[in-house]
């Protein structure tokens, strides 16, 4: 079984294996190397529908460049990003980067467009967990109206919130450990909302018939997952709040 690095020719064929629906244990087997080996090397470069062979094997020429520069410094990446997830704590900064985009890749498999995904992850693994337009867009290298954009999506799902910088004139986004409760629950009002709707077009429709009976199914369905979402929520924050000897 061959090692080392995956070669070009090699990224070609997990492209066009992707593309023929194959699973990541028959693309391993074509090219006689191990299920893991495919499974990184999809994940960290986007995921299944955004895997591109060209992209990801200068994406791994970049890595192994930041592996031989001197310590503290990236070619690719900013001064901000190198402070953040640099040697800090003992970390190891190559290991951080690949999970950066280990995280990155498993938020858009969720639906999140890549470059909102990013500032998500940006702000998780940084320990302040808070950054402003301008630190996010510097860490990325993006544009701040792509950070914008980006932050409006995730105040819009309540994944962040916004804060005033104490004594400067800007804001900072913050995660912190309610954010995916805070989320979740957005989710839950909205399949609420999608619930009443749906039994409100089954009255219109009529009950009776075909299409009504249809949007009533529907309602039922979201009504009961947006009570279960709820239920589920507050059972884990007194869960919590006992694992942490807080106040539910």
């Amino acid at each position: 079984m061959p090692g080392g690095r995956l070669t070009h020719h090699e990224r070609l064929e997990i492209a066009e294996g992707l593309r023929e629906g194959l699973s990541y244990t028959d693309i391993a087997g074509r090219l006689d190397r191990p299920v893991s080996t495919v499974t990184r090397e999809v994940a960290r470069n986007g995921g299944p529908a955004a895997y591109r062979a060209d992209t990801a094997h200068r994406a791994t020429a970049g890595r192994a460049r930041r592996r031989t520069a001197p310590p503290g410094i990236s070619p690719t990446v900013s001064a901000a990003t190198t402070a953040a997830t640099g040697a800090v704590h003992g970390r190891d900064p190559e290991a951080v980067h690949e999970l950066e985009e280990q995280f990155t890749a498993m938020m858009v498999g969720t639906g999140l467009p890549r470059m909102t995904a990013r500032v998500l992850t940006s702000l998780y693994v940084t320990d302040g967990g808070s950054l402003t337009a301008t630190e996010l867009a510097q860490r990325l290298q993006v544009s701040p109206a792509s950070v914008s954009k980006a932050v409006g999506e995730l105040e819009q799902q309540e994944l962040i919130r916004r804060e005033r910088d104490p004594g400067r004139r800007r804001d900072r986004y913050v995660i912190d450990a309610d954010a995916w409760f805070r989320g979740w629950m957005a989710s839950a009002r909205q399949n609420a909302m999608l619930a009443d709707f749906a039994l409100r077009g089954a009255e219109v429709l009529g009950s009776a018939t075909p299409a009504g009976t249809r949007m009533q199914d529907i309602g039922h369905f979201f009504e009961h997952v947006g009570r279960t979402m709820i239920q589920a929520a507050e059972e884990w924050r007194q869960a919590d709040a006992a694992r942490r000897g807080t106040p539910g």
